[in-house]
C-alpha cells in the first residue's frame, strides 16, 4: 500500500456523515474499517464503493460497549498491523425542553456521545502511543460552541466532546495529531430520533438550509491528509446560510 495510504477508523458510519466520510476515504485509496450497528448498510456501504481504489471493511460496532470499541480497534490491528487514524463520528441528538424530562434519551445521548468517545480514545491511543504516530479526528457540532432551546443535554454532550478531545490534543506527544470538526446543519437522519413534538417542529425550520454530509466528509479529508508536522486542530463547517 503506498506510504500516503492510510488504516482508517470510523464509527457511525453507516449513515450520514460517517458514511459520507468512510465512502470519500475509500475513494482516496485508504483502508476504511467501518463500525456500527446496522451491518447491513455497512455491507451496502461496501458494495457501492467497491470499485474505488481503497476498500472499506464493516464491523459491527456499539460504541456504548467498551468491549465492542476494543475489539473494533484490535479486528483493525490483527487484519493490517496498525492503525493510522480514528474517526470518532457515531453521534445521536433527540433534542425535547429540559422540563420534558425524557431522562432515558438524556442517558442515552451521554453513553453514545461521551462515553463513546471516550472509549475510543481508551482503545485507540494505546496503538498510537506504541506507535508513536496516529490521529484522532472527533466529530462535534456547532452545539459545541453555543446552546439553544431544546437542545441544552445534546450541546452539554457536544461541549464535553470538544473540550475532551482538546485535552486530548494537549497531553499527547507531537507524533499523535488531534482534531475536532464541528459541523453546523448537514442532511442526515440525525434528527430522525427526536421524539418531542415542539422540538421536532423547531428542527423542521431549523434544517430548512442543510448542507450535504459530503462537505465534512471533505474537511475530515483535509485534516488526515496534511503532513505528520502539521495538526489541524478545528473546523467549523456551516452552511453559508446558517448565521
Amino acid at each position: 500500500m503506498p506510504n500516503d495510504k492510510k488504516i482508517i477508523l470510523v464509527t457511525g458510519a453507516s449513515s450520514g456523515i460517517g458514511a459520507a466520510v468512510a465512502a470519500r476515504l475509500v475513494r482516496e485509496g485508504h483502508r476504511v474499517v467501518a463500525g456500527a450497528r446496522r451491518t447491513d448498510r455497512l455491507d451496502a456501504l461496501a458494495g457501492r464503493t467497491a470499485k474505488e481504489p481503497g476498500s472499506l471493511h464493516p464491523v459491527r460496532l456499539d460504541v456504548t460497549d467498551r468491549g465492542d470499541v476494543e475489539a473494533f480497534v484490535r479486528t483493525a490491528c490483527d487484519r493490517f498491523g496498525r492503525v493510522d487514524a480514528m474517526v470518532a463520528n457515531a453521534g445521536i441528538m433527540p433534542l425535547s425542553r429540559l422540563d420534558a424530562l425524557l431522562v432515558d434519551e438524556w442517558d442515552r445521548m451521554i453513553d453514545v456521545n461521551v462515553r463513546g468517545l471516550l472509549y475510543s480514545i481508551a482503545a485507540a491511543l494505546p496503538r498510537f502511543t506504541a506507535q508513536d504516530s496516529g490521529h484522532f479526528v472527533t466529530i462535534a457540532s456547532i452545539g459545541a460552541r453555543e446552546v439553544t432551546p431544546t437542545a441544552a443535554v445534546y450541546c452539554g454532550t457536544k461541549y464535553a466532546a470538544r473540550a475532551i478531545t482538546e485535552g486530548l490534543r494537549q497531553e499527547s506527544a507531537p507524533s499523535i495529531r488531534v482534531t475536532t470538526v464541528s459541523p453546523g446543519v448537514v442532511a442526515s437522519e440525525l434528527a430522525d430520533s427526536i421524539t418531542d413534538p415542539g422540538a421536532a417542529a423547531a428542527m423542521r425550520d431549523y434544517r430548512a438550509n442543510a448542507i450535504d454530509p459530503d462537505a465534512i466528509a471533505g474537511a475530515v479529508s483535509y485534516a488526515l491528509a496534511q503532513p505528520a508536522d502539521v495538526d489541524v486542530n478545528e473546523i467549523v463547517v456551516r452552511p453559508a446560510a446558517q448565521r
